[in-house]
């Protein structure tokens, strides 16, 4: 009968271990995102499942060009996905098409290039914005179809969840994200 019980009380102790490990890790260190809707296409689908990292933003933060998972802030019990665009101290400039930064190290602004949208894509909307100290200016991948920064405004550094860094499916699509 006591080896009954330590047996019991061995598996128990997996079970502990194993429950507080995934407990831990999901919690501090990665989360897994499964993307809904078209707003990110043809860089992330619905369906896609993702691996955020939720580390690296404790210690820097989050650079023009990231795609990120945020709490919406007006609702921050919905997720979204978007791209960084403007970063905190910034102005950002939406005209024409185009997108333009104006900070400290270019006073006249420059023209963002995002590689990662088709070349025919154009941003649309009228938008000047001065961003805080704690604030992100954010747009979906796919701009004619994105909820995004152009219509809820600016993103709270609080709200941001992480870094997107890998696409685990569909299986023919894994990739990680280095930025």
């Amino acid at each position: 009968m006591k080896q009954f019980f330590l047996a019991v009380w061995e598996v128990v102790e997996v079970v502990a271990i194993a429950v507080v490990t995934v407990f831990v890790i999901r919690t501090y260190l990665v989360q897994p995102f499964l993307v809904s809707g078209a707003s990110m296409e043809p860089n992330f689908s619905t369906g896609d499942y993702l691996i955020i990292d939720e580390v690296s933003y404790r210690f820097r933060e989050p650079s023009r060009g990231e795609a990120i998972v945020f709490r919406y802030p007006e609702n921050p019990s919905v997720f979204y996905i978007k791209r960084v665009i403007g970063v905190p101290n910034e102005r950002v400039i939406v005209h024409d098409g185009k997108v333009k930064i104006i900070n400290m190290e270019h006073p006249q602004g420059f023209m963002v290039e995002e590689q990662y949208l088709n070349p025919s894509i154009r941003t649309m909307g009228e938008i000047d914005e001065v961003l805080g100290k704690d604030q992100y200016f954010v747009l979906g991948d796919n701009r004619n179809y994105s909820y995004d920064s152009r219509n809820w405004g600016l993103l709270p550094k609080d709200n941001v969840i992480g870094v997107v860094r890998l696409r685990l499916f569909p299986f023919n699509e894994l990739k990680a994200f280095t930025y």
